[in-house]
């Protein structure tokens, strides 16, 4: 059959087909949409808890239908109110007190393989006893905090180097006895016999800068808002524990090759929020959680149980250490209360009440660890000198006033500094040889009812404090001057940082943890 002539409008739609697949060609569209779906395909999988449902019986509720005497055919009720009605009315209290349901806690040690939640408990649970035995058992026995943290910061060059003994100053300052003893202040060097090192950090924009958020180091540790986040302290592996308000600690190894755990283990020793986590250098076997159910827990990982070691009926808001004594415990109970509990006696030393509203936070100087600072609700954070507290004698060495709840106050690396974070939208600094300079720097922190409250933290010396931005960021406010010089901002962040930690070894390594469960692990390219 004769081929058809074609029509003017037909050659015409030929021609511009043929010109565009020509410049489709030339701008290789087909070849850059096959790299990006590939990309899309490779994806990393974002690494997330693994939580058995539990799985409740239906009960089956019996309908009742109401049905007048008149209509069932039945003669009316005339027996009316007994005689003495009215005599048994006004005996009858004003008020009744209502019968409180009783709290659903455990008074008793729970083992790890029942607190655990997820598949293949026994499995799971014999996995991070065996991680966390080993990094005990290094850092007591095989090889010295101090030989680990000279061999990590001296591949690092730029980043610094670690000595135990002996350093040369950059500048000295004298300070008062009464508050930190004798010590040199160094401006770029962070010297903290405690932890058994010193780490000397330089050009730290340049590291600051190089900071970054890849998506292997994003997960989704626990079910709703996070309370706490704490690094181990060792440099062997990198491990998270975080605890959340529903009552659950997880721990995230983030080195782990494990594909089908992701690293992740999930428990629930407790049944109220987590308010305080404590991982001691000297004896990581056994962490200790404090909630707002008034239990303190210990996790025992050579027992592999969660002992009991104190309950009370008060709500614990807070839990701390002192980093030369693993010992004593310090936390805060009830409306302004902070007790000291021995652990070897299992008894309370002290008790003294020293806010007016609740204690948020208790820290202490590394420098000097009888220099203890709290947070409280009442709008104050205070510094205390333990050597002179008694029963009948408070006295603080230092009070600093904000108009609204103070949620944090942490003592800087060397000692000579303390942040605050308040809910009046203040990050103060407080610094001096008897700490008598205060300097208040605006700081957006109210975070509503919905996520955890800001608390700023130091970095690794006292150039710097990390705290929350609402707008999904990390603001790092400069102490010296005085405002927020950067924010760390990735894609890879879906929701609000509010709490941080810093690993203690690991310079540029910065933990953040969101109300939805996540951790972000910022480190440095």
């Amino acid at each position: 059959m004769a081929s058809q002539k074609l029509t003017e409008y037909e050659r015409q739609r030929l021609e511009n087909i043929k010109r565009n697949a020509e410049m489709v060609a030339a701008l290789k569209l087909h070849s850059k949409a096959a790299t990006l779906s590939a990309a899309t395909a490779k994806r990393h999988r974002t690494k997330t808890y693994k939580a058995s449902p539990e799985k409740k019986p239906k009960t089956e509720t019996p309908i009742v239908i109401r049905r007048s005497l008149r209509t069932r055919g039945m003669p009316p009720d005339s027996k009316g109110l007994p005689d003495d009605f009215s005599d048994n009315f006004d005996k009858t209290p004003k008020s009744v007190s209502v019968i409180k349901p009783q709290s659903p806690r455990v008074l008793c040690p729970i083992s790890m393989v029942d607190a655990f939640s997820g598949d293949d408990e026994t499995e799971s649970n014999k996995m991070l006893v065996g991680t966390i035995l080993s990094i005990a058992k290094e850092t007591q026995v095989g090889v010295s905090v101090k030989d680990v943290k000279d061999e990590i910061f001296s591949e690092k060059g730029a980043l610094g180097s670690c000595k135990s003994e002996g350093f040369e100053s950059l500048g000295t300052e004298k300070v008062d006895e009464s508050l930190s003893g004798k010590r040199k202040l160094v401006k770029g060097v962070v010297k903290n016999e405690y932890l058994d090192g010193l780490v000397k950090i330089e050009k730290s924009d340049q590291w600051l800068e190089s900071l970054d958020l890849k998506p292997e180091n994003v997960a989704r540790l626990l079910p709703g808002r996070i309370m706490v986040v704490k690094f181990f302290p060792c440099s062997s592996v990198r491990m998270i524990a975080a605890g959340n308000k529903f009552g659950n600690i997880a721990f995230w190894n983030v080195d782990s090759n494990n594909e089908k755990e992701d690293g992740i283990y999930l428990y629930r020793p407790h049944t109220g929020p987590i308010s305080g986590i404590l991982i001691h250098q000297h004896s990581m076997s056994k962490i200790y959680s404090s909630c707002y159910d008034g239990f303190i827990r210990l996790m025992d990982a050579e027992k592999e149980v969660f002992d009991l070691v104190h309950s009370c009926d008060d709500t614990i808001f807070s839990l701390s250490q002192q980093p030369n004594n693993s010992e004593t415990l310090y936390f805060a109970e009830g409306r302004g209360g902070l007790k000291v509990w021995d652990i070897r006696t299992g008894k309370s030393s002290k008790n003294w009440m020293l806010h007016e509203d609740r204690i948020n936070t208790i820290n202490f100087n590394s420098q000097n660890p009888n220099i203890m600072a709290t947070s409280s609700t009442d709008g104050t954070a205070c510094i205390w000198d333990l050597r002179s507290m008694s029963a009948h004698k408070l006295k603080t060495l230092k009070t600093v006033s904000h108009s609204r709840a103070v949620h944090s106050a942490y003592f800087s690396p060397s000692g000579s500094s303390l942040a605050t974070t308040s809910l009046d939208n203040k990050v103060g600094i407080i610094s001096g040889v008897n700490f008598e300079d205060a300097c208040m720097i605006y700081h957006d922190n109210w975070t509503g009812r919905w996520l955890s409250s800001f608390r700023g933290i130091w970095g690794w010396d006292d150039s710097y404090i990390f705290i929350g931005n609402m707008k999904r960021g990390v603001d790092v406010i400069s102490p010296s001057q005085k405002r927020s010089v950067m924010t760390l901002q990735s894609p890879e962040m879906s929701a609000i940082p509010c709490r941080f930690d810093a690993h203690p070894y690991e310079i540029g390594m910065l933990a953040g943890a969101t109300s939805g469960g996540q951790v972000y692990l910022w480190t440095p390219c």
